[in-house]
This record gives structure tokens, sequence and C-alpha cells, in this order.
């Protein structure tokens, strides 16, 4: 330092500055090739495979014939294409509305009087009780529900003749009339306890000092609920809603495993759909057709979710 003092006053002049080291710039781009890679194949070209064979009659042996947009024309006069979709809208009310509003009441009861009026391991054992049935393998869960679910040997009918219900011991898998229901039954059981692990995480992260001021005023529990909780946890609720909605869109390891679609295409989804055509009937063009209408949608959905969420906040920065 001294010596560059001393150059600089003897000449007047101060050295040239060195231009910095540029060379490590956008090395990072290097990271980013395996992520990209796998994108592309496990994405990307399957995607544009899918969308080819979906334009094509093919039955997964020999050479796909060419036969245009002729799969999508079909697809809008099938009942049973349609049938899925609208068991689609069945599976959200399942796995979106009802595990989110059970969910965050769950969470705030656990966070906020089970979690402050005893040990928080209580309330930290009850939410692992919650998330249990999420990390429980598909087939495991189809099972045991199978059993369960039996209307000769299964727990619940035995239980209800026990009971004296025998009215109410029903084929509750096998008829048309219960499939679904009892299918959205399970599919809540199971999607519940990953909203309440969310918004838990969610509320710890809200200021204390808001309730403890919103309690001075005089404010019950739900006006806190209503007027501090929900607002703060709001960006976990736009995550909680769209994953869900997405597996909801896209669910087919329980129906497969406890209905195969029926009985008579009652608990049919778009995702099971394409999976017989792909497999069972070895109409691979068609079941491409389905499962590229099912990704467009996922896709739209997704879309619209994002946009919501970010004219939310730009609505709430204002």
């Amino acid at each position: 330092m001294a010596t560059t003092t001393v150059h600089e006053a003897s000449t007047g002049t101060r050295p040239a500055r060195r231009s910095p080291d540029r060379s490590g710039r956008g090395g990072y781009w290097f990271y980013l090739i395996p992520g990209a890679v796998l994108f592309l194949g496990v994405i990307v070209v399957p995607f544009f495979m899918n969308l080819y064979f979906s334009m094509t009659r093919w039955a997964g042996i020999g050479d796909p014939q060419w036969i245009g947009l002729d799969n999508y024309v079909r697809l809008l006069s099938d009942a049973t294409f349609w049938m899925s979709f609208r068991n689609s809208i069945a599976m959200i009310v399942a796995m979106v509305v009802v595990p989110t509003l059970i969910g965050l009441l769950l969470a705030a009861v656990l966070f906020d009087f089970l979690g402050k009026r005893f040990d928080g391991r209580v309330a930290s054992i009850l939410r692992a009780t919650y998330y249990l049935p999420q990390i429980l393998p598909v087939a495991v869960a189809g099972i045991l529900w199978g059993w369960i679910l039996n209307p000769q040997t299964g727990a619940l009918n035995v239980t209800l003749r026990q009971l004296g219900l025998e009215q109410l011991a029903l084929n509750w898998l096998g008829d048309t009339s219960t499939a679904l229901p009892t299918v959205m039954m399970v599919m809540i059981w199971v999607q519940i306890g990953y909203p309440v692990v969310i918004f838990m995480a969610a509320l710890q992260r809200v200021d204390p000092e808001l309730y403890e001021a919103a309690e001075l005023d005089g404010a019950g529990w739900f006006r806190r609920f209503r007027a501090i909780t929900i607002p703060q946890i709001k960006p976990e609720t736009f995550v909680v809603t769209l994953t869900c909605t997405i597996a909801a869109l896209k669910v087919f390891g329980p129906i497969f495993v406890l209905t195969r679609g029926g009985p008579e295409n009652s608990t049919n989804v778009p995702s099971y759909f394409a999976y017989q055509n792909f497999f069972a009937r070895s109409q691979v063009g068609y079941g491409a057709a389905i499962a590229t209408v099912l990704t467009v949608i996922v896709i739209i959905v997704s879309i619209a979710f994002i946009r919501f969420q970010m004219a939310s906040e730009r609505k709430e920065s204002r």
C-alpha cells in the first residue's frame, strides 16, 4: 500500500486496474448438465415420443401406422374417457379439498393447543401418525384396505354385523354406488398427513407477537386463525393445493390395487384408463393420446396455479 502511494505521488498517475478474472464466470452451467440430460431423457424425449405414438395405430409390435388426429377424435366420443375425468374431479375433492381443510384445522389444533398445553413431543407423535399413510407403499396400503373392506370377512363388515347393523354391511368396492365414495375415503386417509406436516412447519414461522397482540385486543381463537394464520401461511397453502391437485389428476397406484377401475369403470381415472389401453388392450396409440391429454391438463393447471399465486403476491405487495 505504501509503495503504491509513493508511486502514484511521484508519477502523478494511477496504475491500470486489473480486470477481474472472468474465467470462472459461467462455470456453474457445468453443474446443470446432469439435470438437463436427465430432464431431456426422462421428460422431453418420452413426451414427444408419446405425442408421436398418439397419432398412430400401434399394438406395441411391428411398425406404427400414422392416423393423424383420429385417436383424439375418438376420445371425444368415448364415454369411459369422460367418466374417467369426472372421477378425477372426485379424486381432487378427496385428495385436495378435504385433506387441505382438515389438515389445516388439525395442524392448528396440534400447534396451538397440544403443542402449548402439553409436551411438544405429543404433537410430534400425532403429526408422525397422520403422516404414516404417506410413507406406506401403495401395495401395502391397498392390501390393508382390501382386507378391511372385504364384503365377507373384512373387519368393517364383521364389526357392523356384530353390532347388529347387517343392513350397513355392503360390498364397498364391488358395487357401483359405493366403490367411488369408498376409494375417496381411502384417499383422504392416505393424503391427510401431507398438509398436516406442511402446515405445522408453516405455523412455526408465524410471528407469535401477532397472536399476542390480537389476543390482547380480545380476538378469539377462530378470529385469530382466520385473520392471522390463514393469510400468513398462504404460500404453503398454494404449494399443498398445487402438488395435491397434480397427484389427484395422475393418481394410479391406489386405483390399480383396490379396484382396477371397476366395477363398470365407476372408479376409472385417466392414468389407469391409459394403462388399460397401453397394456391390457394393446392399443398403444390410443393410450398415448389419453396420456397426452392428461399431461396437457396437468401443465395447464400448474401454470394457472402459479400465475394465480404470483398475482396474489403482487396484490399483497402493493
